[in-house]
């Protein structure tokens, strides 16, 4: 098992997540209170400055199978009003057709606004003024007309359009359209006529005009087709109360609540008033039906009653035989029969003729029992057929004339029509015998009046065809009174439970408490979601589970953010939680170079401002303070720093004694800020830095600095953009890598760790400018979980020769700092 401590820093467990969570969340608690403040005060602007949605409902009972008790199956009108599916007449209820003729029903050709400070309000019976207008002249639909009340006779008003629609209200369709400059800007008097190029009304005062209140105020009006309106209100719900439930309860939310009650009601009213006039044409067919039969039988009843009024009083006849009155009984029973026959033929021609014109109407049909006609095999035709007509009429709310499921709709109606009327020729012809066999009986009656005396043998004549024709009158007669009976008794199928009430709407937007909830809760998702998304899209390494994922080189050190304005931390500030950093750094190094009487410790990194050269020197410095002799050497060939740290001459240095200008001894510089440390500055600058480094000298320097120090700290270029490092790390014992919180990108640091890798080479960590908790006091993310930001007081302030120069540090302004990084 590997017990090295280094190792121990590399596994030890994040058990601090949330805990750095947290401090994330309360490390912008400034944007907290941002959103928090700017979303409070957008949901009391919308509370405080939209129009109010109101709700208002009605409950509708659908009767689906028709009582016995109603007057209407007297008649047989009961055989039309088949089940009723609850979906159907939830789509009737909705459906274009019906809610266009209920706003032909209402009043809202003109709609009124008022403007009350932001907030637009739709007002409906309470304006002190109303249009009023001919509906036989087209009017210009959506244009504005906007009207001051001056005093208690004049008004101002105002409008301009350049095209606008004409619509006649008349015939409910648009009639043609206006083009031109159309403006307006005078004073009238109430009640006088306006005309102009586009609309034709009068503004009347009516009785809610108080001239305290309305003289100044300003509406604004608009006339609106029937086609706009329905499309408008046909936003209502219709459903049952529960499932399986046949009582449907009306609901529609609008920001005028008056507005919605009366459209609501009418729905209802206009639904109710629909069945009931189709059962009341059903009962007035049957009465135009028997009205054409009494026009052709009253003639002949009167001219049959004048005829024995006549025959009586020429033949002075007061009384007849007992014999004669018995004859005249017997035949008159049987004209009523005769009579029944000649009616139902005829309704059975008349039924037939229906038929065969494939009518499209069944509420033009009779009912058969309307005529007294008890054929239950025709009935339930006649029923089965009215069925269809209804099933095809709903089938027809869904899909079109063409659709497979109307053909078989309309084979099953064919063949009803084919059964009836394959009933009717059947009843016709059984009628025709039964005819015959009364026409027989009333011969025989015919030849034993003929024996009667000549007097006698008349009148029972002129007797038979006035009881025949009453018999056909009476009849028709009672059958009418019947329907007219009926046809007053009619009411609809379904019942309104609960009208709309104005009283009784309910406000259901806007829902301040729920807006303030959604405001606050938007109010703190918001920073949540910047500072969880920010760290997601960021490539930057951020926490420590960012660099454990990419490697398993040990993290040897965690450096503060310094705000110095100098690289020497170590060596100015010795007492400073960063200087404790470094001596931190350097006991976990020590594990590294155990039992090593001199260690090379080389520090590199992947890209320009990282903070090598930071670590570098205050590194050298840490050992040199522990009376180490230590020798940090400007390895960074291409562009040398170090010298303007130390303040030293760079006129010589490592490339002098690479290329055998200078000695060992002639490039060593003493730091003259701190014991124990020396200086090899870079030198001037050669034309093939990486060449020198190859070269045995660099061996050779190696070694000797070897015999002569302690700790040889070597400060070299970044890894990721130039090899001088490679070569170098055959001659260190400590190879440092240094990553720069939110600087270092994780792509490019786990790339050339890959490639570190796959050399087989060593490598230790140490990460650079963590941002501390400026709320707990103690740097988290590292170790403990180390912060989240960075400054730039250090590192690669210049230009970099072959790569990025890197940008000197600003301080940030507010904003900045607001939606950047720490």
């Amino acid at each position: 098992m590997n017990t090295d401590p280094i190792e121990g820093i590399h596994l030890q467990e994040e058990s601090v997540d949330f805990k750095v969570l947290i401090f994330k969340f309360v490390k912008h608690w400034y944007l907290f209170v941002l959103t928090v403040f700017v979303a409070i005060i957008v949901a009391f602007l919308f509370n405080n400055y939209t129009a109010p949605v109101y709700e208002v409902d009605a409950t509708l009972l659908i009767k689906q199978d028709q009582s016995m008790a109603d007057p209407s199956r007297a008649i047989g009108i009961g055989l039309y009003s088949q089940n009723k599916s609850i979906e159907n007449e939830v789509v009737k209820l909705r459906s274009f057709s019906h809610v266009f003729k209920v706003i032909q029903h209402l009043d809202f050709e003109v709609s009124y606004f008022e403007d009350r400070g932001m907030v637009r309000r739709e007002l409906y019976h309470e304006t002190p003024f109303e249009i009023v207008f001919d509906t036989a002249i087209p009017q210009a639909t959506g244009l504005n007309y906007t009207i001051t009340l001056l005093n208690t006779s004049e008004y101002l008003l105002e409008a301009e359009g350049e095209y606008v629609r004409m619509y006649d209200y008349g015939e409910a369709k648009y009639v043609e359209s206006k083009a031109g400059k159309f403006e307006i800007n005078q004073n009238f008097k109430f009640g006088e006529q306006i005309s102009t190029p586009y609309n034709t009304f009068k503004v009347i005062i009516n009785d809610r005009f108080r001239p305290n209140a309305h003289i100044n105020r300003t509406y604004d009006f608009v006339f609106r087709d029937y086609f706009s309106l329905t499309g408008a209100f046909r936003g209502f719900t219709v459903a049952p109360i529960s499932e399986g439930s046949s009582i449907l309860s009306i609901k529609m939310r609008s920001k005028n609540a008056r507005k919605a009650v009366s459209f609501i009601n009418t729905l209802t009213d206009v639904y109710l008033s629909q069945s009931l006039e189709k059962k009341n044409q059903i009962v007035q067919n049957t009465i135009d039906f028997i009205e054409d039969q009494l026009h052709i039988i009253s003639d002949s009843v009167l001219r049959a009653a004048e005829d024995l009024q006549e025959f009586q009083a020429a033949n002075k006849i007061m009384n007849i035989s007992y014999e004669t009155e018995q004859i005249m009984q017997e035949a008159s029973e049987l004209e009523k029969e005769k009579a029944m026959i000649v009616v139902t033929t005829s309704y059975y021609k008349n039924l037939e003729n229906y038929v065969r014109s494939n009518i499209d109407h069944p509420e033009s049909l009779i009912a058969p029992s309307s005529m007294g006609i008890e054929d239950p095999v025709l009935g339930s035709l006649f029923g089965t057929l009215l069925s269809l007509y209804g099933e095809r009429l709903d089938a027809l709310l869904f899909v079109t004339e063409n659709s497979p499921s109307i053909k078989v709709i309309d084979t099953k109606i064919n063949s009803a029509k084919l059964a009836i009327l394959e009933n009717i020729h059947n009843n016709l012809a059984n009628l025709e015998e039964t005819d015959q066999k009364i026409d027989s009986l009333l011969i025989r009656l015919d030849q034993e009046a003929s024996r009667l005396p000549v007097t006698q043998y008349e009148l029972f004549g002129y007797q038979s065809r006035f009881d025949l024709a009453n018999s056909i009158y009476t009849f028709l007669l009672k059958k009418r009174s019947e329907a007219q009976i009926t046809k007053a008794s009619n009411v609809p199928d379904n019942e309104v439970i609960d009208e709309a009430r104005y009283d009784l709407r309910r406000g259901v937007a806007p829902n301040k408490t729920m807006n303030y909830m959604i405001a606050l809760i938007l109010g703190l998702v918001f920073p949540v979601v910047y500072v969880l998304g920010k760290d997601y899209l960021n490539d930057t390494v951020i926490e420590r589970k960012d660099i454990e994922k990419l490697t398993s080189f040990p993290i040897v050190g965690q450096i503060n953010h310094s705000n110095k304005e100098t690289n020497m931390v170590v060596g100015t500030f010795p007492k400073s939680s960063i200087s404790e950093s470094f001596r931190s750094m350097r006991t976990n190094i020590q594990y590294l170079t155990k039992g090593k009487d001199s260690n090379v410790i080389m520090v590199t990194s992947d890209m320009v401002g990282a903070g090598k050269t930071f670590i570098s020197i205050n590194l050298a410095s840490v050992y040199a303070q522990y009376d180490k002799k230590t020798v940090l050497l400007g390895f960074d060939l291409r562009k040398p720093k170090i010298y303007q740290d130390f303040g030293l001459s760079n006129d010589v240095g490592l490339t002098s004694y690479l290329i055998d200008e200078k000695k060992l001894d002639d490039i060593i510089q003493p730091s003259g800020k701190i014991k124990h440390l020396d200086i090899i500055m870079a030198g001037p600058v050669p034309p093939n830095p990486a060449e020198l480094i190859a070269s045995d000298k660099t061996k050779t320097l190696i070694e000797e600095l070897r015999k002569k120090y302690d700790y040889i700290i070597l400060d070299t270029p970044p890894i990721g953009l130039v090899t001088d490092a490679y070569l170098l790390m055959d001659h260190s014992d400590v190879n440092l890598f240094i990553v720069r919180q939110r600087y270092t990108h994780k792509k490019v640091f786990g790339s050339i760790i890959n490639e570190i890798e796959d050399r087989g080479m060593k490598m230790s960590i140490a990460v650079n400018d963590i941002a501390t908790s400026g709320v707990y006091g103690y740097q988290y993310g590292y170790g403990r979980g180390y912060g989240y930001g960075y400054g730039y007081g250090y590192g690669y302030g210049y230009g970099y020769g072959y790569y990025t120069d890197d940008k000197p540090d600003k301080k940030k302004s507010f904003l900045k700092r607001l939606f950047n990084e720490d």
